[in-house]
Order: C-alpha cells, then structure tokens, then sequence
C-alpha cells in the first residue's frame, strides 16, 4: 500500500519503515494528509506522526467503531505514567493533554469515536440549527453573513434551554424574557437585545411550522426600544488612519499582510467579512479592478484597484501569502493556513489602535469603515456618492453619517439670518 505522507517526512529508512509497518499504517497516513492539506507545518507532522505511532499502539486491537473518550483518557494516562516512570516526564498534565487531544482529533476524522450523550444532545441542537439554516438560505434568500448571524443567536437559545434543563416544545414567552434577561445581565445592551428578540421571533415562528415548538410565539417576545439613529457612527480621524497605515510600512509577514488589509478597510470602506471573503479570482491584474462580494445582499460590486492598493496586495502575494490551496487572499500566519476569522480582524485594528495610543469609541475593523464614510461627506461628495462608494442599497443607511458630517454643520452653525438672533 502506498503511503506518501512517510516518505516525505521521513529521510532514513529505518524511520520510514517503522511508521510504514506500524499498526494502523493508512489511517495515521489518512490523517496526516489531511493535515497536510490544511498547510500545517512540517515540524508539526512530524510530532503529529510520533503521536499517531504511540496512539495506535493502544487503539490496534480496538473495535474501531466504539472507542469512547473514557477509552482515550484512559490510554492518555497510562502513557504519561510510562513516561514518568522512564524519566521523560516529570509532570502527567502536558503528556496527557497531547495523548489525549490528537487521539480524539485523529477518531473524530475516522469516525471511530463513540457518540456520548452528551453529543447526542448537542447533535440535535445542530440538526435544528442547520434546517433553519437552510430554510434562510433557500427560502428568505438570506445573505450567508446573515444566515450564520440569525444561527448563531439560535444556537444559543437552544444551549440556554439545554443548560436550564427546559425542552425547547415546552418554550413559553417566560422562557424567552428569562433568556433576553439573562443576555442583558451578561452585558449585552439595547440594541444587541433588539437583534436576538428579533431572531428569536423568526425563530420560534419556523420552530413551529417545524413541530418543534407546541406554540407559536413569535407575536409574544418583547424587545427593548430603540430609536431611529440613535447612535452616532463614529471611527478615528482620518489623521490617525493614516498614522494607522504608516504603522505597518514594514517588511514582516504580518506588516505586509495587515498593510494591505488596512488599507482595503480605509479606502474602499469595506466590511470585514468582505475584506476575509475576498479571493485570489477578485483580483483583475490586467483591468486593474477590485470585485468585492457585499456580505449583506451578496451583489458583487467593482471598484478601481488604486496603486497604494493594488502595490500592497501585490506585495503581500509575492512576499508573505502562505503557498497553500486556499483560494482566500488573505490568510493567517501561522499553520494550519486559512482564512482569517472575525477575531483576527477584531484583533487586528485594535491592537494597532492600542500600541498608537489612538482613541476611538470602535475598536474593530467598522471603525475604518465609519471614518472613510466621514472623510468622504466632509470632503464635499454627496450622500449617493457615499453610499455608492460603501454600497448601501437604501440612501436611508447613509443618512446616519450626515450627523457627522461636521464641515456642513460648522457652515449652518455661521450662517448669517439676518439679525433674526
């Protein structure tokens, strides 16, 4: 049987023959694939393959199908205790955590492990979720950004109930007011009750129609009030954004990478999911063209690829992408590569805003977009040429930034009328 993965990790034959003639030989070379394929390090296969020897050792004469995670913590300690008694280990904790975390990852790939009930019940939370998941996407023709947001409130409903001990056909609006004070007395503020109210109601509506729920109350939820523009968006100068840029005019994976990520965030006034969604193929190199998929309506809008830009991404394919399938632009630094997550991009601003010292009421990636959208209104373009630019479909998500348009306000606050004051 042909098995890859150990002669390209192995040099010496003797090593190669010892993981090739191992027990379970092509199911450790399955899964190391498979990490491969993620672009995990060479260094760490190579641990990952030492682990996967010993592992199987213990699982050989194992009914695959019914191993339990009792069996592998088990098997975990035994190990470490063999480790202890030969000097290679002083303490149980470390040997144990790394027994135990690559067995349970290398027999959830194969599918050897044993579903407790515990994951039962958690398997029907994720069976709820994915039907209304795929209800959203198919029928209200919901933007995945969307989707995966109106999941993730439900998901946490439905693991409320589970860990109140309440069956989600038994839902009663006392329930659902438990839940929302619950939310407020964790922190959330108005505005975030008023998103999970509202998904809730969809929610429980579709639970019902499903036969999950023995009621419908969708009409019972109550929400906290909110006002129209309310809320001022409001994000760094536009001094501070360029000293947020100028902060990353260096050489390093991660100066390259952030570079041209902030600018993109800067100029174009994307979101982040746009910005983490982008591909390799929305790049036209030879029209000089930027296409970018909106997260919230899922157009596609094209925009001029400027040379700041275009210089930055160029750079940072060449110089520190990760050489990897991933069709993503940008990727993490760090094995296993892929796309960057919304805490990365969280993580991202606001690290650099903090090691500037420069003050903002938002710290994340929407606070570039809030100061591009001010920049602009104060440099004289219209609202329609502001939300073109940031691609809102509706000139009523616009307006909101007219608050800060404080060029325009500064002129009403000296006109002259007259002497009427």
């Amino acid at each position: 049987m042909l098995r890859p993965m150990f002669k390209t990790l192995f040099h010496y034959p003797w090593a190669i023959s010892r993981h090739a003639n191992g027990p379970l030989a092509d199911a450790r070379n399955a899964f190391l694939s498979h990490l491969a394929a993620r672009g995990t390090a060479r260094a760490t296969l190579l641990h990952y393959a030492s682990e996967l020897l010993l592992i199987a050792g213990f699982l050989d004469t194992k009914n695959h199908d019914q191993i339990e995670r009792s069996e592998l913590a088990s098997y975990a300690q035994q190990w470490a205790k063999r480790q202890r008694r030969r000097g290679c280990a002083t303490l149980l904790k470390w040997p144990v955590d790394l027994f135990f975390r690559v067995a349970c990852s290398w027999c959830d790939f194969m599918g050897w492990l044993k579903e407790e009930p515990q994951e039962r019940s958690c398997c029907a939370v994720k069976v709820k979720v994915r039907a209304w998941a795929s209800f959203l996407r198919s029928e209200e023709e919901l933007a995945e950004t969307t989707t995966s947001h109106y999941c993730w409130w439900a998901r946490c409903y439905l693991r409320w109930l589970k860990q109140e001990g309440f069956p989600l056909r038994l839902t009663t609006p006392a329930r659902v007011d438990q839940f929302m004070k619950h939310l407020s007395v964790t922190g959330h503020n108005r505005v975030t009750l008023a998103c999970a109210a509202k998904v809730l109601r969809r929610f429980l509506a579709f639970a019902h129609r499903q036969g999950w729920c023995q009621r419908d109350l969708s009409q019972s939820i109550l929400s906290p009030r909110l006002y129209r523009r309310e809320t001022v968006p409001i994000g760094p100068a536009w001094a501070d954004v360029r000293r947020l840029i100028a902060a990353t005019n260096g050489t390093t994976r991660w100066d390259l990478r952030n570079r041209a990520i902030l600018l993109l965030l800067a100029v174009y006034g994307l979101r982040s999911g746009e910005v983490r969604m982008l591909r390799l193929e929305d790049l036209d190199w030879t029209r000089r063209i930027l296409r970018v998929r909106r997260t919230k309506n899922s157009q596609i809008h094209e925009y001029p690829l400027t040379a700041a830009t275009g210089q930055a991404i160029r750079r940072y394919l060449k110089t520190a992408r990760p050489h990897c399938n991933c069709p993503e632009v940008f990727l993490t630094v760090a094995a296993p590569f892929r796309r960057l997550s919304s805490g990365g991009m969280y993580c991202l601003t606001s690290v650099l805003l903090g090691r500037l010292g420069i003050v903002s009421p938002k710290r994340g990636p929407h606070a570039l977009r809030h100061a591009c959208a001010t920049y602009l209104l104060n440099s004289g373009l219209s609202l329609k040429k502001v939300g073109d630019h940031l691609g809102h479909t509706n000139l009523s998500s616009t307006q909101i930034y007219a608050k800060t348009d404080l060029v325009a306000l500064r002129a009403v606050a000296a006109f002259d009328l007259g002497g009427l004051i």
